[in-house]
């Protein structure tokens, strides 16, 4: 028996590697590795403890914790989190993790690897970007080749457009089924610049999508926000370096930003192809996000021209091209009742601990009541409109 029922499909758009240290030493080009870092856990619950135990076991679990996963069965989401989880860095365990947790599909992200690539300091040297960038590429891509149930998903930071189109070429000519972008503006444009217009058409080419997640841009926000005279607040783990109540707030602020430029810029009307979604960032947000679009196309319409050319509103054109994974907490429902059921994704979040113990029955409450095609949509056919590959591997 699995965790997902098997009365459908279920398409997960949201899972994790746990990267163990040497995650991009060991796929960096020679003359590179002394000069990337290794995968740190310090704003993590992962303990330095727990890694070296499992550096010294061989860069893998014991034999009996192995078999301790596996006997948890369809509780194994419920159970079974974080580095300890089975799968969580090893692909042949991962795929015995699929077995039992029943996704039809599941879109696998780094955890911690991505500082180097994703840094915003314009001071970092586009070979040591670049170089770390292509190291995560090649162990995303040898993690998920033998199971197709795993789509590996390659990140791509923008900040130089010639080298971020050359490293696509190289992503998509490694079979690699999604690209992760960071979500900010890309050292001092927006990600409508006409200098990005030659990678967004080969994604639309292409057929991949393009995804933002936590963690493609600063987690916390400036400190001047969180100065009020008293003493920090805790994040949510309990420590100081992950996201407090005000990140958490303001998280959306970012991601709605990008997609706001590539409404504004055109990039959405123009490539009616390309496919994108933000992931692990909430969706309550989203209906707002579409009314406030639509209001400032009609008003500035009048005398933007990068507006004036366009052929479809921005509801029209991020229903059509985009979606979102709602936090397990939030409301779905209320989502559903203000925008489309075509915009929002199921995800597990597996193996961390934030997309809980049942993320299927929380889901499940909110879409007490929906029509078995709503419930469909955001299970199955969201998922395969924005990453329409996954159809036929």
């Amino acid at each position: 028996m699995t965790y997902a029922p098997a009365t459908r499909a279920f398409y997960d758009a949201d899972s994790h590697i746990m990267e163990l240290p040497d995650f991009l030493k060991k796929y960096a080009d020679p003359g590179l590795r002394d000069e990337i870092p290794e995968v740190s856990y310090s704003a993590s619950v992962v303990t330095d403890e727990e890694v070296a135990v499992i550096v010294g076991q061989g860069n893998r679990h014991s034999d009996a914790h192995r078999t301790e996963q596996i006997a948890m069965g369809d509780e194994l989401i419920a159970k079974s989190k974080e580095i300890q989880a089975l799968g969580a860095f090893d692909s042949a365990d991962r795929s015995k993790a699929l077995d039992l947790l029943g996704f039809t599909k599941q879109l696998v992200f780094a955890t911690h690897s991505l500082r180097m690539p994703f840094s915003p300091s314009s001071k970092l040297e586009p070979r040591l970007r670049y170089g770390a960038t292509r190291a995560h590429n090649r162990h995303m891509a040898d993690f998920c080749k033998t199971d197709s149930r795993m789509i590996g998903v390659a990140a791509i930071p923008l900040d130089e457009p010639e080298l971020a189109l050359a490293e696509l070429d190289w992503v998509l000519a490694q079979g690699l089924g999604a690209v992760w972008v960071p979500h900010r503006a890309p050292l001092g444009r927006s990600p409508g610049h006409v200098d990005f217009e030659p990678f967004w058409a080969r994604l639309a080419e292409a057929r991949v999508p393009f995804l933002m997640h936590v963690g493609g841009a600063p987690l916390q926000l400036a400190q001047a926000w969180g100065n009020n005279g008293r003493a920090p607040v805790k994040d949510w783990l309990g420590g100081g370096e992950n996201v407090r109540t005000k990140d958490a707030a303001l998280q959306h602020q970012v991601p709605e930003a990008f997609i706001s430029m590539m409404v504004l810029d055109g990039v959405l009307d123009r490539h009616p192809n390309l496919r994108g979604a933000a992931i692990e960032l909430g969706a309550g947000w989203v209906p707002e996000m579409l009314r406030r679009l639509d209001w400032v196309a009609r008003t500035w319409g009048r005398n933007d021209a990068n507006l004036q050319v366009q052929t479809r509103s921005p509801t029209q054109q991020i229903v059509e091209q985009m979606a979102f994974t709602p936090f397990p907490l939030e409301d779905l429902g209320s989502m559903l009742d203000q925008s489309s059921a075509d915009l929002y994704l199921f995800s597990s979040d597996y193996p961390h601990i934030e997309g809980g113990r049942d993320p299927i029955g929380k889901f499940e409450r909110h879409l007490e009541g929906r029509s078995e095609a709503v419930k469909t949509k955001f299970y199955e056919e969201n998922f395969l409109r924005v990453a329409p590959n996954a159809a036929e591997a």
